[in-house]
């Protein structure tokens, strides 16, 4: 680390000079202007980037060996999460067919994409979203909505047998993998970009707690699809209503904690976060409830229950580990 002297002009202007260096790596010429950016850590951030504009980053593809579409999907999805906004996609002969599809399903999955460029030999995708239109917290309220109404519709579908609602369920999770992805990729892009982090207020301590409730959310989102994915093998089967009931007042009861608990997280309420942690005993207790019910059962009925009843607990628990996060989020605070 270079060490220089502060030197004071005017009785009032502060002065440090910048390594020559990084000035001539930077290509700085006289009158250039550099940004100044305070940090929260008490340091301060030089910066030739000025312009606002989100840095291009671009990933290339050459798919001329490529057999396994599914991988290529894969690899994709990394680069998109990773932050990179162009996709370039190329191969020395025509494009299979296979890997358009596959293409086509990427830009359906991801969020933002749009291909700019195609020829027979290659293809271009970019990412047309500006970080500023989904901010951390529409987002988290955006997943969290998903994820809650496709458990109810998930118990409600339990209680009727509902098989039309109990598929809508399931293949409403592809929703809430978009948008977690988007989540991840944007807290990438803005970790990278301290300009774009500075004009959106955005702190990357405070940025790895929305990463990591937002993949706490797409996992109770997963569980909606479990019980949704049991609740088919139940249409047939007459539970009785007393069973029905001890599933769906603890299906409930997980689904309050967790709703309690993104609450507290945007009320900034750390007594309500770890009150709710406290409750996942008397859920454990309700899924006890449930595994016996499955025990009086037989075959596929009686494991479909108590899938069900896992899932209903490991909701619990999900919920029980976002009132954590939001304690290391706000203890600071």
């Amino acid at each position: 680390m270079e060490t220089r002297k502060v030197q004071v002009t005017g009785g009032a202007s502060f002065i440090v000079s910048l390594p020559k260096s990084w000035a001539r790596g930077q290509h700085l010429q006289k009158n250039d202007q550099v940004g100044v950016i305070p940090r929260q850590d008490g340091t301060l951030l030089i910066t030739t980037k000025i312009s606002g504009e989100q840095a291009q980053r671009t990933r290339e593809f050459d798919v001329s060996s490529i057999d396994d579409t599914t991988c290529l999907f894969r690899m994709l999805l990394g680069a998109y999460i990773r932050g990179y906004n162009v996709f370039v996609v190329t191969s020395d002969k025509r494009i299979p067919p296979s890997v358009r599809e596959t293409l086509r399903a990427f830009i359906r999955d991801a969020i933002g994409l749009e291909i700019i460029e195609e020829t027979s030999t290659s293809l271009t995708i970019k990412d047309l979203l500006d970080p500023a239109e989904m901010p951390f917290d529409k987002a988290i309220k955006r997943i969290t909505s998903l994820v809650i109404n496709m458990h109810k519709d998930a118990l409600f579908a339990l209680s009727y047998g509902d098989e039309e609602m109990s598929r809508d369920v399931i293949a409403r999770d592809t929703d809430v993998d978009r948008l977690h992805w988007l989540i991840s990729r944007q807290y990438n892009v803005v970790s990278r970009d301290v300009l774009l982090a500075d004009t959106l207020g955005f702190d990357t301590e405070h940025g790895a707690n929305y990463s990591l409730i937002s993949r706490t959310i797409e996992r109770i989102g997963d569980h909606a699809v479990t019980i949704a994915s049991n609740n088919l093998a139940l249409v047939d089967d007459d539970l009785e209503p007393t069973a029905i009931d001890t599933i769906t007042t603890a299906g409930n009861v997980a689904l309050d904690m967790f709703s309690e608990s993104i609450e507290a997280f945007f009320n900034k309420d750390i007594a309500a976060a770890n009150k709710n942690i406290e409750s996942v005993g008397r859920l454990k207790d309700m899924c006890e409830d449930i595994e016996a019910i499955a025990l009086e059962k037989q075959g596929a009925v009686a494991v479909s229950i108590g899938y069900i009843g896992e899932s209903i607990r490991r909701v619990g628990e999900y919920a029980a580990d976002l009132g954590e996060y939001v304690i290391n989020y706000l203890i600071e605070e």
